[in-house]
């Protein structure tokens, strides 16, 4: 789907999920070089920039939020730009509604002439660089919460169960970070051609909008350190119960381990039996394995192991 946008000497064409048509159209229009319309035609595998010799060509994978069924799981969103002197084209394979939002806000500005936006492309690239990146810190959020909810449920005694959610959570902090490393070096790139391509002055600007890559990148660092605790933590508090349980047992398995003797004893097929025949024997032979159960017992209490 092309949607096409002017503003002034300004053209914005945002391509979603293109054709091929739409593709050749616009790389006609716009003399784009044939192997890069080539990449707009499907996502590209790892993101990167390049310099031709009338615009820049950025491709840049950030991390999304989807959901399905009630589960939630990040994935990544391609965003390809190319940036021409006086015209810039966007192309994603999926919707993005900051794009949507962003595309109302330039029409509004474009019918009402109002001065909110410049004529130049690279302030257009810059805007909607920053939105993404705050959709980005929105995601960072959302992963910080929900680490929140199962620290709540850890200390609940919900151990077992945040297993599996620590597991997806970790899944969404790993998403994170492979979507958001490589921009490290294309942004570093792009200082360097921002100056060639539109000259020095929006070279702070491009080192802003890396300010909040490293933002970003340290937020994930930082839910990654608080993940791995939990992690930490929710297996220390598992193999505490566990320990527990197994001391429970074991200490029954002693308790009762005077009746299995006494009963094994006596149920010996042999001739002569102390207090077999006697009177009362039966309730002997039960006092005696009671008296030797309690004896247990308290030894256990006073050795503090009950």
């Amino acid at each position: 789907m092309l949607h096409r946008h002017e503003y002034k000497t300004l053209t914005w064409i945002d391509l979603e999920s293109p054709t091929l048509d739409e593709v050749r159209q616009v790389a006609t229009e716009f003399n784009v070089n044939p192997i890069v319309a080539d990449e707009l035609l499907s996502p590209t595998l790892r993101p990167h920039t390049e310099r031709y010799e009338n615009f820049l060509y950025l491709v840049l994978h950030f991390p999304t939020l989807r959901r399905s069924h009630d589960i939630r799981s990040l994935a990544e969103q391609e965003v390809d730009f190319v940036i021409g002197k006086n015209f810039i084209i966007t192309t994603r394979y999926e919707e993005l509604a900051l794009f949507v939002e962003f595309r109302k806000v330039f029409e509004v500005n474009a019918t009402l002439e109002e001065d909110h936006f410049t004529e130049n492309s690279f302030d257009i690239f810059l805007l909607l660089t920053k939105r993404l990146y705050r959709s980005v810190d929105v995601e960072i959020d959302e992963v910080r919460e929900t680490l929140e909810c199962i620290e709540s449920e850890i200390f609940k005694g919900r151990e077992k169960e945040m297993v599996e959610s620590l597991s997806r959570a970790g899944r969404d902090i790993l998403n994170l970070k492979q979507a958001l490393d490589p921009h490290q070096d294309i942004l570093s790139s792009l200082s360097s051609l921002t100056e060639e391509f539109v000259g020095s002055e929006y070279v702070r600007r491009v080192r802003a909008i890396e300010s909040m890559y490293y933002r970003s990148r340290k937020h994930v660092t930082n839910i990654w350190q608080t993940l791995s605790e939990l992690r930490e933590t929710n297996n220390s508090l598992l193999s505490t119960k566990q320990n527990e349980v197994m001391k429970t047992l074991t200490i029954m398995a002693f308790v009762t381990f005077p009746l299995m003797l006494i009963s094994s004893i006596f149920g010996m097929n042999t001739e002569v039996l102390p207090i077999v025949g006697v009177e009362q024997d039966f309730w002997i032979i039960m006092g005696m394995m009671i008296i030797a159960t309690m004896g247990m017992f308290f030894y256990f209490r006073h050795r503090r192991w009950l």
